[in-house]
């Protein structure tokens, strides 16, 4: 990428910044929802969860993923929660 100009050096700098913090809140949020549903059958489940949704909408907020993603994510984590616990 050629930029040649101080405003395109700029906006090269900030987004390879926008880069770094969008990939540091979608691996937490990817994280906790890795943890929420290991933690089925266990006495911290609900607090898992609950920070799982949570990271999840704050994604959201900060446009790192669509809120349809978000909502999309979020209804496939209960789903899975729900068919774990039925089983367990």
């Amino acid at each position: 990428m050629a930029v040649r100009k101080r405003s395109g050096i700029e906006e090269a700098r900030k987004s390879i910044a926008r880069r770094e913090q969008n990939r540091f809140y979608k691996s937490l949020m990817k994280t906790s929802i890795k943890k929420a549903v290991t933690s089925v059958g266990q006495p911290e489940h609900q607090e898992m969860l609950n920070e799982a949704i949570s990271r999840i909408d704050k994604a959201a907020k900060r446009n790192v993923i669509d809120k349809n993603n978000a909502a999309n994510k979020k209804s496939k984590l209960m789903r899975k929660l729900n068919k774990l616990t039925a089983t367990a």
